[in-house]
């Protein structure tokens, strides 16, 4: 069975209406803005009105670009601060599309924005950075410290700054950022914030840091630790002091107590001898008899006070 031409005919018509109604229809999101493009050119203002829209099928496009702030990272570069001192610089930014006609006319579309950006905020980042000394990019602007609190050694070092940053982070940032506008609206950019993420010495710079930073650590270490041994020794030599003092005057406390034994036992001794005197010489006198052995040999006299009281002795007829 055959179908008729026409019939073939209608239906293509319906496709080719269905195509052209479809490219004709486009549709704004909340967060976008678009222009309509006819062989390359912007036609039109600009439709930020989210919703659908219409253009003409086939001829025409529809450039989307977003309303929200985008995002631009920099690459990390390699910069020589005023004092000559080689860091390593990461800084990020955000940006938006304002004039989304100039934005298509100079760049195109978001590639060629970062590629611009890149330039634009590179080269304000590196004047900004070379011509500022490196406390003023590491230090905010209220930083301040109180030198009581710090480290003894670090406080007397007289290649440390310790005033005020004149500058300090957060001017340097909106210093980039005020600089760096000055190009955006010729691209139908607006640049919201600049930022510096992240702020390192290149590797051989940071190895020298390291060592140094180590130095004076080990340095305040002996410090500390001579410091320590004096104390030490200062408490040692009084321990000593004291020891001696006290065994002195404990010996000193022994031989006066040993004095007064001694004279209270004379005492005693004399009191108890003092009442018969003539017994304790006689005592005394066979106390001496038992030192002398059997063998010890005296050459006496025969008046000796030796023989008192042998002599005294008469023997049993």
């Amino acid at each position: 069975m055959k179908v008729p031409i026409f019939k073939i005919a209608a239906v293509g018509v319906l496709l080719i209406a269905l195509g052209a109604l479809r490219s004709a229809i486009f549709v704004i999101d909340q967060a976008e803005q678009g222009i309509i493009v006819q062989f390359g050119e912007p036609i039109g203002e600009v439709i930020d009105r989210p919703g659908l829209h219409l253009k003409m099928p086939f001829i025409q496009e529809v450039r989307h670009f977003d309303k929200r702030l985008l995002v631009w990272d920099g690459d990390v570069t390699q910069i020589p601060t005023l004092g000559r001192e080689f860091i390593l610089i990461d800084t990020t930014a955000r940006w938006r599309i304002i004039d989304p006609l100039q934005f298509l006319r100079s760049v195109r579309d978001e590639r060629g924005a970062r590629t611009r950006l890149d330039d634009i905020i590179d080269s304000v980042v590196r004047d900004m950075v070379s011509s500022t000394e490196l406390e003023e990019i590491v230090r905010s602007g209220d930083w301040d410290v109180d030198v009581d609190e710090i480290d003894e050694a670090l406080a007397e070092r007289e290649d440390l700054d310790m005033d005020r940053p004149k500058l300090g982070r957060e001017r340097l940032e909106q210093e980039i950022l005020v600089r760096a506008s000055v190009l955006m609206p010729e691209l139908g950019i607006e640049l919201r914030d600049v930022r510096v993420k992240r702020v390192n010495y290149i590797d051989s710079v940071r190895r020298q840091v390291e060592n140094r930073m180590i130095a004076e650590r080990q340095s305040i270490a002996e410090r500390f630790r001579a410091e320590g041994h004096g104390r030490a020794s200062e408490i040692l030599g009084e321990t000593q002091r004291d020891l001696r003092r006290i065994s002195s005057e404990a010996a000193r406390r022994a031989e006066e107590i040993r004095g007064e034994a001694d004279a209270e036992a004379t005492r005693i001794y004399g009191q108890a001898f003092g009442i018969d005197p003539e017994f304790y010489a006689f005592l005394r006198t066979l106390e001496t008899y038992q030192v002398i052995g059997a063998n010890t040999t005296l050459v006496l006299g025969a008046s000796s006070d030796f023989f008192r009281y042998l002599e005294s002795v008469q023997p049993e007829r």
